[in-house]
């Protein structure tokens, strides 16, 4: 049976970093930038957003939600190396990117895959860990096969060595990207060599799959079960084409949840994809808005614990700057690590499981346990220098009282 897309759209996400050192450079780099604006979030304009979050984690991912309209028009005035400054130092700032173009004619090719790109831009921590986003979604088809495919493929077109050939079947629509090369080549542009990331053993060549599906409820309904198309969501969520023949079950290193009836969500290490269907209403009306802004934010949130865990553990290893590494470590702890996110109960699970499915638990308990060895050997080292500064001391004062005795003596 043929699955219909009613509705869908995909996040396309790309880890990069920027070297702490020279991440300054990079905000001015994006400032300069004309293609590029910073997005300021309003209380008005992302309600949901602001309600969401708790204070503390709004403050850390959404710190512009405290610049007003005054004082975004009296950093605009500042001279741009104190503008850098200031905002290199906001925790998480978001960068847009302006796709404000005619669309193209499409090309008339039934077997080719068309899609749109809606929106571009580039999240960046001021760790140097950066996040770029792509959102796509298909044009001109209603088959829930060509979002498989469109999925399985664009994924991989960062790989050096991938042979553009395979993506002539997919077509954009639009004039700001002529074809699949030239967003590729962009992507380099914006990320760089992408060395640091490399260093720890980041996978730089294959995008993190975020999608939203809503299907046709002639496939899904009160009266269509299911597990009648549970193979095809297994392969949604593994990222698998249409034509994947092996069968297909779900395993321990995929959470699946749902917040209702008709709607599934799967984590798995390459990504996060809504399945719902259109027999609820909500799943092509508020669900989709929610998954796109409150969840989207906490799958990047949890990316970002995955990456600084990695990072952690690498300047750990290298014993560079490490009494600087071991308070970064006690202010992530305390003010990332220990936070909860929101009040939310399926938001609070979300994130619960986004996080058992990146191992970020195991990655916070391998950087601790480094953590607490090179803190026992800095107290045993600091413990030998004082009791050699205090035998010192003691050397120093039994060789004055004993030149005081001898000359007494005499």
């Amino acid at each position: 049976m043929e699955i219909k897309s009613k509705y869908q759209y995909t996040y396309f996400i790309h880890t990069f970093l920027v070297n702490q050192n020279k991440y300054n450079k990079y905000v001015a780099k994006m400032l300069k930038d004309d293609r590029f604006k910073i997005k300021i979030f309003q209380r008005e304009s992302d309600i949901e957003l602001y309600t969401y979050f708790l204070p503390r984690m709004r403050n850390f991912l959404f710190k512009t939600f405290e610049l007003n309209k005054l004082r975004v028009e009296k950093m605009e005035e500042l001279p741009f190396e104190t503008k850098c400054a200031i905002l290199s130092e906001i925790p998480c700032i978001t960068f847009e990117y302006n796709l404000e173009r005619e669309l193209q004619g499409k090309t008339v090719d039934e077997d080719s895959i068309f899609f749109q790109i809606q929106k571009l831009g580039v999240v960046c921590f001021n760790t140097g860990i950066c996040f770029l986003y792509i959102k796509t979604n298909i044009e001109g088809s209603e088959k829930f096969e060509d979002v498989l495919n469109f999925n399985y493929k664009f994924r991989d077109i960062t790989q050096e060595y991938n042979n553009l050939k395979k993506y002539d079947d997919i077509k954009l629509q639009a004039d700001y990207f002529s074809d699949i090369k030239e967003i590729k080549d962009f992507i380099t542009e914006i990320t760089g060599p992408n060395f640091d990331a490399m260093k720890i053993d980041l996978d730089v060549e294959r995008f993190y799959t975020y999608s939203y599906e809503c299907i046709d409820q002639m496939a899904w309904s009160r009266s269509k079960e299911f597990d009648n198309i549970k193979e095809d969501f297994l392969k949604y969520i593994d990222i698998y084409p249409s034509s994947e023949m092996r069968e297909l079950e779900e395993n321990e290193n995929v959470k699946i949840v749902s917040n209702n009836k008709f709607s599934k969500i799967g984590i798995s290490k390459l990504g996060v994809t809504a399945f719902c269907s259109d027999v609820d209403i909500n799943n092509y009306t508020t669900f989709p808005q929610i998954y796109e802004k409150q969840y989207l934010y906490t799958y990047i949130l949890s990316l970002y614990l995955k990456v600084y865990l990695k990072k952690m553990d690498y300047d750990f290893k290298t014993g560079k700057n490490l009494e600087k590494t071991r308070k970064e470590f006690i202010e992530f702890t305390k003010n990332i690590w220990v936070q909860e996110i929101t009040s939310e109960d399926f938001g609070s699970l979300l994130y619960h499981d986004m996080r058992a499915v990146l191992e970020v638990e195991d990655a916070f308990v391998k950087v601790k346990n480094k953590y607490d060895i090179l803190y026992r050997e800095l107290k045993i080292e600091k413990t030998e220098k004082i009791s050699v500064f205090i035998a010192g001391i003691l050397v120093v004062t039994l060789i004055f009282n004993i030149l005081n005795w001898l000359l007494n003596l005499f």
